[in-house]
């Protein structure tokens, strides 16, 4: 049967060579290859004489946060995801096509940004290793439904895939490619006049909040962690330009395209990779 694994095995304390160190599946993760259970019991901290407190409270502490396909995914497994390539394979897809509501668009920043659907959601998928699934299964809610706006038409199956992975393909409406009609550009930051004059822009940090927490690039900027944006962004003062940054630029992409639909007045910026120049 079909299993969505990145519910079922949340939180386990294992060392698993399927899941990497910093997952938001495991806690405390060997970055060894493999081990034995032997090897475990010695030193894995979770077999220690403790308290059903004190494990629970090692567990959760430092979490990022629990994406909202978590609970979901778990809800599927109780009663089984349906096969998978039924339940792909009569999603439509249209070419040179367009859509309306909750766009994701899996393409690269710089293509994105040179042309994308207004409203567009920018969750870049350009490589395997992309954290696509955990931030489309973070910034996407259980209840929302969405159109996938994919690079080629050679890429569409296995994008499809990797929506499946989190059981969201029951919430895929379409996907498309784009023609060049209609499209909106992302505005570019003046980086230079960005450094000389911080104060003139508002800067929005999208980090996890252990992270912020942990070292802050910017004294005045305002956390507003990527999975909880689309409910903040309101929040955010609109009266200087904005700046989104996260710790290497991938996130930023995301957080900056949710800016742009949500704040449709305001100029918003994605510092992008550029963020390594101020740290």
């Amino acid at each position: 049967p079909r299993v969505l694994l990145a519910a079922s095995l949340m939180f386990l304390p294992h060392n698993d060579p399927a899941h990497g160190a910093g997952s938001l599946c495991g806690k405390n993760m060997s970055d060894a290859a493999s081990s034995t259970l032997g090897d475990e019991r010695r030193n894995n901290w979770a077999f220690k004489t403790q308290s059903k407190e004190e494990f629970m409270s090692t567990i959760l502490d430092g979490q990022p946060f629990i994406p909202s396909y978590f609970g979901y995914d778990v809800d599927i497994n109780k009663t089984g995801a349906n096969s998978l390539e039924p339940s792909i394979t009569d999603i439509p897809f249209e070419e040179m096509g367009s859509a309306t509501g909750l766009i994701v668009d899996m393409r690269d920043e710089a293509t994105f940004k040179k042309g994308h659907l207004k409203g567009s959601f920018n969750i870049q998928a350009v490589s395997e290793n992309a954290k696509f699934e955990t931030w489309l299964g973070s910034i996407v809610t259980p209840e929302d439904t969405f159109t996938l706006v994919i690079d080629s038409k050679e890429n569409k199956d296995a994008m499809l895939h990797r929506v499946a992975k989190i059981g969201y393909e029951k919430l895929l409406s379409k996907v498309i490619t784009l023609s060049q009609d209609n499209l909106e550009q992302t505005p570019s930051l003046d980086l230079a006049d960005f450094k000389q004059n911080p104060d003139n822009y508002t800067i929005v940090d999208i980090r996890n909040t252990s992270e912020v927490e942990e070292e802050k690039f910017f004294e005045n900027a305002l956390p507003h962690p990527l999975n909880e944006l689309r409910d903040t962004a309101s929040e955010i003062p609109t009266d200087k330009p904005i700046v989104v940054h996260c710790a290497g630029g991938y996130r930023s992409a995301a957080g900056s395209s949710i800016l742009q639909k949500k704040l449709d007045r305001a100029t918003v910026y994605d510092l992008s990779d550029a963020i390594n120049e101020f740290k």
